[in-house]
């Protein structure tokens, strides 16, 4: 069995609060075809209730998150003019040892960024 497991949480850095009700959508990335493994919404601290891709789905290869940042900044009033500068939030990336990794998303409405924590 896998060890490996994702997580990630997203925090609201203009707030300095962890951002409630982010949607986010994981695919595996497999040469040019994108296949959704699944899709979460973060709890009130800003996590997913779970491991968003457990230790039995577990697989190296390259991952992508996609958050639902625009929908996150209307609901709580910072989203601007439309189109927004951020609205889906892409992060593509590599899980390439059979380990924990944790990906998570600080965002404001006119910045992002993201590291592998752990």
């Amino acid at each position: 069995m896998a060890e490996g497991f994702l997580t990630t949480h997203v925090l609201d850095t203009a707030r300095g609060l962890p951002a409630q009700g982010v949607g986010i959508t994981l695919y595996r990335i497999e040469g040019n075809d994108r296949h959704e493994i699944c899709r979460v919404v973060t709890n009130d601290d800003g996590r997913t209730d779970s491991h968003i891709l457990p230790r039995e789905d577990f697989r190296t290869g390259t991952y992508e998150l996609v958050f639902e940042a625009g929908a996150y900044l209307r609901a709580t009033g910072q989203a601007g003019a439309e189109p927004l500068f951020l609205d889906e939030v892409p992060i593509r990336f590599g899980m390439s040892e059979d380990t924990h990794y944790h990906v998570p998303l600080l965002i404001s409405p006119f910045a992002f960024s993201t590291y592998r924590g752990s």
